[in-house]
């Protein structure tokens, strides 16, 4: 019986190895290969079995296609499965990642000065400005939660931080449980999710353990791998909607305290959107540029396990659970304010450090604006995108 499960594991991992390597184009389009793969190919889970997966991922922090990919996983080889699943989706884009930083490292002084940087800066005005576009229209389908968008982003500017964003996603939860509907939702059928209550209680006892104990430790201790693990676990733990939600989390962890420059972080959020697989893998290039100590690779799989951690005790945790919780409208109306507050997160992000960090120029803007038709009208491929920026901000600096 063990035999068969690490055998079912191994698949698991080959299955979301290949889409680790294929699936381009943001959480979203991830939703959809992992669909036509695992449900439509191997046959794994049914269409409705699956959605209720993907309305799990919705109601809990963290990076939604990571975590359906984790929950589906799961369902074909328990804890196993889910660790297999996450390995094997997250493993390509992390070690270009890491190598990103390396070649930056290595060539330094000039690297982060060239024309290609202020490209990659620029092509993410244009990812992150579609990304507020597209989650604010499926987000914020109605006046007040456009309200509670607006309301979040413009508190965030005013008291910028972890704290402010932290009190924002609060507040929107908060509107959204007293301001929106909370009708009876139809009881959907059970999932098949290979989990037992107590591994599920474990998990989520760890995951507030861990959002409890290592502020403090980071707090009582100078040691850098603590103060590491600390920021990343909260901001994965906070991040609701995505991986682009996650940007001025890390963006207020690691730029303020100094660790990285601006400059530096925008690159590798610029490189991430051409990448297959999870953009939360964004950490493990910060963590190798933080620490670049025996080639970043400590710190980068410090930061990678960390960030992704909450998404995988969550899911873990709450998948025996869900079916009850999902029966009640007050939650899921808690839920619709928490997401439109998270687009407002997004939209002053777009505004600072995006916009702020890369837009100096007419022609920075121009580049910008034909980035965004690029993506969201001619339905370029974001690597392709990308690489078209980054040698058009080349030819901007050979010109200037």
């Amino acid at each position: 019986m063990g035999s068969d499960r690490n055998n079912t594991a191994t698949e698991v991992f080959a299955a979301f190895l290949k889409l680790g390597l294929t699936s381009f184009g943001g959480p979203v389009a991830h939703l959809g290969y992992f669909r036509q793969e695992i449900v439509e190919r191997r046959g794994w889970v049914d269409d409705r079995a699956y959605g209720d997966l993907v309305a799990l991922s919705q109601f809990l922090p963290g990076p939604s296609s990571s975590q359906v990919g984790i929950a589906l996983g799961a369902a074909r080889a328990g804890i196993k499965g889910g660790l297999a699943a996450w390995l094997g989706f997250t493993l390509p884009s992390a070690l270009v990642m890491i190598l990103f930083a390396l070649g930056v490292t290595l060539f330094a002084g000039g690297a982060l000065d060239a024309g290609w940087l202020d490209g990659l800066k620029i092509v993410a005005v244009a990812v992150v400005a579609r990304a507020v576009w597209s989650m604010g229209r499926q987000l914020c389908p109605n006046w007040p939660t456009a309200g509670f968008a607006v309301a979040a982003a413009a508190a965030v500017l005013i008291w910028p931080g972890p704290l402010g964003q932290i009190m924002a996603i609060a507040l929107g939860g908060a509107a959204g449980w007293l301001f929106l509907d909370q009708g009876e939702r139809e009881t959907p059928q059970a999932l098949n999710h290979g989990v037992s209550r107590p591994m599920a209680v474990a998990c989520l006892a760890l995951f507030a353990l861990l959002l409890a104990f290592l502020p403090l430790g980071a707090a009582l201790t100078t040691a850098q791998p603590l103060a590491l693990a600390d920021s990343f676990y909260r901001s994965g733990a906070l991040v609701f909607g995505g991986g682009h939600v996650i940007l001025p989390l890390l963006q207020a962890e690691v730029v303020p305290p100094g660790w990285i420059d601006r400059d530096a972080f925008l690159a590798g959020y610029g490189v991430a959107q051409a990448l297959p697989g999870p953009l939360l893998t964004f950490s493990a290039y910060l963590g190798a540029m933080i620490d670049p100590r025996w080639a970043g690779l400590p710190a980068a799989l410090l930061c990678l396990v960390a960030v992704f951690a909450p998404s995988f005790l969550l899911v873990i945790g709450m998948l025996p659970f869900w079916e009850a919780l999902r029966r009640f409208g007050a939650a899921q109306a808690a839920m619709a304010g928490i997401n439109a507050a998270v687009v407002g997160l997004l939209l002053a992000a777009l505004y600072d450090p995006v916009w702020t960090g890369a837009i100096h120029a007419p022609e920075d803007f121009a580049l910008a604006l034909a980035a965004y038709g690029a993506l969201a009208w001619a339905k370029l491929p974001p690597w392709l995108v990308v690489i078209l920026c980054g040698l058009a901000g080349a030819a901007l600096t050979s010109m200037n």
